[in-house]
């Protein structure tokens, strides 16, 4: 790795945490979710200081080259990523379907008490 990606790639890690540091503050980013990119970027550090670290990682995994290593990697990370964001948003859907049956069912009752007491109305003014 050259002295010059080394240097970028420390610099873009640095500048996304602190990016998501914003966004945790302004509230747009949730601290679970930011917990995922902070490693992500705190990896790219420690890969770009000790370049040798993934290429002893890629020999430890058996892959022909360093970068067949990173790419299979980025790749199961972001898997991993994509499946605990589909069990949220199945949560999310299930929550959503949960709320609307009980909006519908408290609407549906207030329809009926208001019914009643017009009937009651209606019964009063005939006496």
């Amino acid at each position: 790795m050259t002295p010059t990606l080394r240097v970028v790639l420390i610099v873009v890690s640095i500048l996304t945490t602190f990016m998501i540091m914003r966004k945790i503050r302004q509230s747009k980013l949730q601290i679970e979710d930011s917990i995922f990119w902070l490693g992500f970027s705190s990896i790219l550090i420690v890969f770009s200081i000790f370049p040798g670290l993934p290429d002893l990682l890629a020999e430890l995994a058996g892959t022909y080259t360093t970068a067949n290593f990173i790419y299979l990697a980025v790749i199961f990370l972001l898997i991993v990523k994509m499946f605990h964001m589909s069990i949220k948003q199945s949560q999310l859907e299930t929550k959503v379907k949960d709320l609307a049956q009980k909006i519908a069912l408290d609407e549906n009752e207030r329809g009926k008490e208001a019914q009643t007491s017009v009937k009651k109305v209606v019964s009063q003014k005939n006496e």
